[in-house]
């Protein structure tokens, strides 16, 4: 079972000589080196992250029965409340915090508690579900102990690693172990899977602590562990650094959402029977099965068919790498790409732009009494399919938001889903759907994508 957490350390030389090529201990005086000088410096810049929500509960239809108030009394339900315990990393002197987004997921209320014991208020300046990454600003300003952001591209496999969070809550902890791999990218935690795997004992509550090197500099975020029992038994996977500077500066530059760039590409693995059947020399690349005509990667000339080998001159395996790869340059440059093609090696520049909004959303909460009553649905455009990352689909509508309580919610209708036909009549823009649902029926045909799967179902009026 996975378990959201996780750690990352990356030694370098301890040595000033030794800068550019890492050392093992030779002797007893080395072994006997302590981490205490790292972990003062940055222990203080990792936080306990505390979030809640209170939760509605649906009111029980009896209360409403003078007789059963009568022998039973009438008393008001108490809310509930929904809480979430996780560790977050001060990466800016102003207040600034990366967490994970799994830590902050459906919270509105968050608080944070610094090593020194200090309380604080924070909200939540961005949410990016896509990498399992949120940032926090403490409120009402102040200067705060920072980690320096490092470069995660820099490690290698057995560098020594350290990670800070606050396991089962129990306070902060540090432990220490060493990268077991690099680049995992068949873990399934989120869309830029892309990890750095680790030894360093992780448990539940680390998710969204820090990942350093010995110069004390973040590596990495805490994410996930795999796990039977729930504890740590030496495979935990964290964010790369690189990957999280793109979130903090998208925060910093006050946008709502993290923009990156846009291919127009779907990409299959290349699997062992693909590589031989293209004359390649093992299974590794990301295989082009479909182009946007117009989208940036047709018009650098990338093909059908055409194996990514490389982007930027480092090597990709999967098409998980290649998004990585991509997500991390900013839009409005450009990057080269490696292909395969019929055997022969060739380059090609690709500008990297954002996804398009073409159509227009044209947002349309859907009214009358239907299966998605309360609903809001919007056109799909590249940018759309980005965002809820619903690759999948090229055509319907997709669903923005379901409130709670709304017949949409209740009949099981999740943010997400794309509508493609209603009764049999295909759906392609919103007022489709709002044309199909404003007249009352005893019966509804659905037809739904939802996972990247597509499903038919028959609902009573």
């Amino acid at each position: 079972m996975l378990r959201f957490v996780l750690a990352f350390l990356a030694l370098l030389p301890i040595s000033a000589q030794a800068q550019t090529a890492r050392v093992a201990p030779s002797d007893k005086q080395t072994i006997q080196q302590s981490f205490a000088p790292v972990v003062k410096r940055v222990a203080p810049a990792v936080v306990n992250v505390y979030a809640s929500r209170v939760e509605r509960q649906a009111r029980n239809p009896l209360l409403d029965d003078p007789l059963f108030r009568q022998f039973f009394g009438g008393g008001q339900q108490s809310p509930r409340t929904a809480q979430s315990l996780g560790s977050g990393v001060i990466v800016d002197g102003t207040g600034l915090i990366v967490t994970n987004h799994h830590v902050i997921e459906n919270m509105t209320d968050v608080r944070v508690a610094l090593s020194d014991r200090r309380e604080f208020d924070a909200e939540i300046v961005l949410r990016d579900p896509r990498t399992d990454l949120a940032v926090l600003r403490i409120k009402n300003g102040g200067q705060f102990p920072s980690l320096e952001l490092g470069d995660s591209d820099a490690l290698e496999v057995g560098d020594l690693v350290l990670a800070i969070g606050n396991p089962f809550g129990v306070g902060q902890t540090v432990t220490q172990g060493i990268v077991s791999a690099l680049a995992r990218t068949q873990v399934g935690i989120t869309d830029y899977g892309f990890f750095i795997q680790t030894d360093a004992a992780i448990n539940p509550g680390n998710s969204g602590g820090a990942l350093v090197d010995i110069n004390g500099r973040l590596a990495g975020i805490n994410s996930a562990i795999y796990s039977r029992s729930g504890g740590s038994i030496g495979i935990g996977f964290a964010i790369p650094v690189n990957m999280v500077k793109v979130v903090v500066a998208a925060a910093k530059g006050g946008v709502a959402q993290v923009r990156r760039p846009w291919t127009g590409t779907t990409l299959q693995a290349v699997s062992r029977d693909i590589a031989e059947s293209l004359g390649l020399d093992r299974p590794a690349g990301a295989l082009i099965t479909d182009l946007v005509e117009a989208g940036p990667a047709a018009q650098a000339g990338v093909r059908r068919g055409d194996v990514i080998s490389a982007v930027d001159g480092v090597a990709i395996d999967d098409p998980e790498s290649f998004g990585y790869r991509i997500a991390t340059k900013p839009i409005g440059t450009s990057t080269q790409l490696t292909l395969l093609r019929r055997g022969s090696k060739t380059n090609v520049t690709m500008r990297l732009v954002a996804a398009p909004e073409t159509p227009a959303r044209e947002a349309v909460t859907i009214g009358g009494r239907s299966p998605f009553t309360g609903a809001t649905v919007l056109n799909l455009s590249p940018a759309v399919t980005e965002e809820f990352s619903i690759e999948a689909f090229r055509e319907g509508v997709v669903v923005s938001d379901v409130p709670e309580g709304s017949l949409a919610a209740r009949v099981g209708v999740q943010r997400g889903d794309v509508i493609l036909a209603v009764n049999d009549t295909k759906i392609a823009r919103t007022n489709d759907l709002k044309r199909a649902t404003e007249e009352r029926r005893n019966w509804w045909k659905l037809t739904i994508g939802r996972g990247g799967q597509i499903f038919t179902t028959v609902i009573a009026g």
